[in-house]
């Protein structure tokens, strides 16, 4: 199978905060973000893969600042690395504040998806190559992460 950029699974998405999508605080609920995230982590995989995913695992979700009703929020996501069926797939989120252009990063994720069959089976994804330094970075480091993902796995047994 052909190694492809990982520029060619990059999705962007952009969302606005309304009111019924805040807590108490007038922020966006992390639960909304959340759900965002994964929406946009399967779009990104299936793009890649050519077929359906599964979500296997959100590995991790910091939370670094928030966003408010009436923010725009940019979800961007792209497979930073593969195995033979799975896919890595980071997504940050920046908000903005239309109103005075500010614009901070909210969240970062990683995502586990699984290219699947019509039965549900595993089935073989493309090998991704870095172009960008953000790109290399996380390609670079992604083995790092799968390694702390299987010991995670193998702890829970």
């Amino acid at each position: 199978m052909e190694k492809v950029s990982i520029n060619e699974s990059r999705t962007v998405q952009t969302r606005l905060v309304l009111p019924p999508d805040t807590n108490h605080l007038d922020t966006i609920f992390g639960g909304k973000v959340l759900a965002y995230i994964d929406e946009i982590g399967a779009l990104c995989a299936m793009k890649h893969a050519k077929s359906a995913v599964v979500t296997a695992s959100i590995d991790s979700v910091d939370f670094l600042s928030s966003a408010k009703a009436g923010d725009s929020l940019t979800l961007e996501a792209f497979v930073t690395y593969t195995g033979r069926s799975s896919m890595e797939v980071y997504v940050k989120v920046t908000a903005r504040d239309l109103i005075n252009q500010v614009e901070r990063l909210t969240t970062e994720s990683f995502l586990t998806m699984v290219a699947v069959n019509e039965q549900g089976q595993p089935i073989p994804v493309p090998q991704v190559y870095p172009e960008t330094n953000e790109e290399k970075k996380l390609h670079e480091t992604a083995p790092y992460r799968r390694e702390n993902r299987k010991r995670r796995a193998t702890n829970r047994k």
